[in-house]
């Protein structure tokens, strides 16, 4: 016969694996539902045509005052506007990441990507992109210079290129680069040219 104390200690046991069981069949219902509600209210994407590809980005380097070219690999869809689009976010993902290479403020993004016609282009920005930027003139030229390099090399027949924020012209990106006017493609390779 098994003494009585272990009998207890048996009992208390079974009861308390039973607890738990009941606990962590209630926590995975209570994640089940929080997932759903989660689906529920995100709302679905068409689907883009598109497969990953890896790309050339040109990167700015603040410490060594240089941009450099890398390759990543992202999805990147046929339709020329979104092209554009995600090719300019591979740059900023770079540079959002942490430590940075060139470090913009959080919530720095392409908006929107406005094809004018087959050559000229209107990038959207978020407002971050601008508000938070470093306030220098080289940083500034080294960033649109990644910018636009990037895009030319990812996207072809762009030769112009013109950046608002937020839906809006501004005079600068930071206090001093050029907002207001179309930058030719071919003029800022030449500058970039200088800076790799």
């Amino acid at each position: 016969m098994i003494p009585r104390h272990f009998q207890i200690t048996i009992v208390l046991l079974l009861i308390t694996l039973l607890i738990s069981g009941l606990y962590m069949i209630h926590l995975t219902q209570s994640e089940r539902a929080k997932t759903q509600a989660a689906e529920e209210d995100t709302p679905v994407a068409a689907p883009i045509a598109g497969h990953q590809e890896r790309i050339r980005i040109l990167v700015a380097y603040d410490q060594d005052r240089v941009l450099r070219w890398r390759e990543t690999t992202v999805f990147m869809p046929e339709d020329r506007g979104l092209r554009v689009r995600e090719a300019l976010r591979a740059v900023l993902g770079e540079y959002l990441q942490k430590p940075s290479p060139h470090p913009l403020g959080r919530g720095a993004d392409i908006k929107d990507v406005y094809m004018i016609n087959a050559d000229t282009v209107v990038i959207n920005t978020t407002l971050q992109f601008a508000a938070a930027h470093p306030s220098s003139a080289l940083l500034e030229m080294m960033t649109m210079a990644s910018l636009i390099e990037t895009l030319s090399a990812n996207v072809q027949g762009i030769a112009r290129v013109k950046f608002v924020v937020d839906g809006h012209e501004r005079d600068t990106l930071a206090g001093h680069v050029d907002l207001m006017s179309f930058y030719s493609v071919d003029a800022m390779h030449k500058i970039a040219e200088g800076l790799e």
